[in-house]
């Protein structure tokens, strides 16, 4: 019995163990593929997608085939002998997230010898035997083969999760009804065909020690075999295959622990009761009639509760199915997984776009804007400030002559300057050319690039965008584009290259800016090697807008 214990310790040992390294697994999916969507719910499926419905279709999921072993007794007027074999199989399938449907099958052997001596009220096998005569007591006994089918529901508890996305363990609660067959045989007679005389049984030890008891009463009995029927009522109860069949009704929990996306072991205790006393063959109680007539003489009361069995098992499971067209048993997977990912990062929703105010309409947001209240179709610069060309004191918007020489300021209150001399002679050196003297387009930004990269993000084509507007509205200004090189190599003289060229094919093929207005730069020294400069052009500025690559062939990361 110690060795059983022992065993029984080291198992549970070895599940919990698992269960402490068992590692959390995949358990979501991508609610987008139409492909795990059976045929019935794809209306439902493309409503969602397209927002005319709140919520997605539940996806194909597979099956679930489990084989277990584990052990098997009666609870019942007989002590079982523990521990005795059961074995199982069953089909699952899940219905929603908690709830599931299980077809099983149990096959479960038990046997039993009872340490307390009968005197009175022996069953009909005893009796039938000669039994209640010479001999002063008998021991009952039994074996009985169990044979299990039912249907169930099951109850996941703990795959509905609000602060982790899935888990690597499912408890569950087990409800269901079914059938079940058995046939009880009893140990009556020697191998010689002879009755049993249990008189040698320690007659101090009948209600004492129940081990010693049971050891002698098993001596005894290994010397015939349980060839004997136990009372079973005959005819009167339904039979199948000869054997008793009765409705069943099934309580129990299990704990599943995940090993894959395919596998999972799981630890099961179920119970099953069957209406029924004589799983045991015993349903008489141990009685003597000790007071008026007839008393000291033998009688039979039947027992008034019934027997019972459980079952206890381990089992392993495997998910079937095809995982391109279907999803693990719902039962693993986290209904909250969507709606949480979808907050975090959305797919789905319908993200109205942010509205920035602009209370005077100059393109810089309020939140942003330097001089909120800048006149109507004022040019600005990037702090929504109102652009003075020439640096004369007077906005653009208001100066009658945009670019007034320093020679010849201060100004009048329209911008007007006085210049000393009236020829040209005195603005040499300051304006020499007409289209650049009148360029009144500012600081221009400049443009980044991700390392050892040439494509243009989101932001800096905005940037150019507002860059090509400003050349629009200041149709004699040129623009410088400039690029460096980190190293004197080929690899970084072309990478300053292709983002020059990346830059004025943008400005020129996406914004309608013509090419002779810009001027192509690249390989320079002393700059920032992943920025792309961008300023107008002064007196002197000269150079092509298109310039040969210096290393076409080499291989370009883009």
């Amino acid at each position: 019995m110690a060795t059983r214990r022992i065993l029984l310790l080291l198992g549970i040992f070895s599940f919990f163990s698992i269960y402490l390294f068992a590692q959390e697994t995949t358990g979501s999916y991508d609610w987008r593929d139409s492909s795990l969507i059976p045929t019935r719910r794809l209306a439902q499926h493309n409503e969602f997608l397209n927002n005319q419905y709140n919520f997605p279709a539940k996806p194909r999921n597979q099956w679930e085939v489990g084989l277990k072993v584990g052990a098997f007794n009666i609870i019942g007027d007989v002590p079982s002998q523990f521990p005795t074999p059961g074995f199982g199989i069953h089909v699952r399938k899940s219905l929603g997230y908690v709830f599931s449907l299980r077809t099983e099958y149990v096959y479960g052997m038990a046997s039993g010898v009872n340490w307390k001596a009968r005197t009175a009220g022996l069953g009909d096998h005893w009796r039938n035997a000669g039994y209640g005569g010479g001999a002063n007591y008998v021991f009952d006994n039994y074996k009985s083969t169990v044979q299990d089918l039912s249907i169930q529901g099951i109850f996941s508890m703990n795959n509905i999760r609000f602060h982790k996305g899935k888990t690597g363990f499912v408890a569950y609660g087990i409800a269901g009804i079914g059938g079940t067959i058995y046939d009880t045989k009893v140990n009556v007679k020697s191998s010689g065909g002879t009755n049993y005389n249990f008189n040698s049984v320690s007659s101090q030890n009948i209600y004492k020690d129940r081990r010693q008891t049971i050891k002698e009463v098993k001596r005894i009995l290994d010397g015939g075999s349980y060839d004997t029927p136990a009372e079973n009522d005959g005819d009167s109860r339904s039979k199948l295959f000869g054997k008793t069949l009765r409705f069943s009704r099934t309580l129990g929990a299990g704990l599943a622990i995940k090993l894959s996306d395919k596998l999972n072991l799981a630890l099961e205790d179920r119970v099953t009761m069957i209406g029924d006393d004589l799983l045991d063959g015993v349903r008489w109680q141990n009685v003597t009639t000790n007071a008026g007539p007839g008393a000291g003489t033998t009688g039979r009361v039947m027992t008034t509760s019934y027997d019972i069995y459980n079952y206890i098992s381990v089992g392993l499971n495997i998910n079937i199915g095809s995982t391109e067209k279907s999803v693990q048993p719902l039962w693993w997977l986290n209904p909250l997984d969507y709606a949480y990912s979808e907050l975090n990062s959305p797919r789905h929703m319908k993200v109205p776009k942010p509205v920035l105010d602009d209370s005077d309409g100059d393109g810089v947001p309020d939140q942003f804007d330097m001089e909120p209240n800048t006149p109507a179709g004022a040019p600005v610069d990037s702090h929504g400030v109102s652009r003075d060309t020439d640096g004369d004191g007077v906005p653009d918007y208001r100066d009658k002559e945009l670019i007034t020489p320093t020679i010849c300021q201060p100004v009048d209150a329209d911008g007007v300057g006085k210049c000393p001399c009236p020829d040209e002679s005195c603005f040499e050196g300051y304006a020499l050319r007409k289209d650049i003297s009148d360029c009144g387009i500012g600081d221009l930004p400049s443009i980044s690039f991700n390392a050892k990269a040439f494509r243009l993000s989101k932001d800096a084509e905005a940037v150019l965008a507002n860059v090509a507007e400003r050349l629009r509205q200041n149709p004699n200004c040129r623009v410088v584009v400039t690029s460096y090189s980190c190293e004197p190599s080929k690899s970084s003289q072309q990478l300053s290259w292709d983002r020059v060229n990346v830059v004025i094919n943008y400005l020129v093929e996406k914004q309608g800016i013509s090419s002779d207005r810009l001027i192509f730069k690249y390989g320079e020294m002393g700059g920032d090697c992943n920025t792309v400069d961008l300023r107008s052009a002064e007196v002197g500025d000269e150079g092509p807008n298109t310039v040969p690559a210096p290393h076409p062939n080499l291989r370009r990361r883009g």
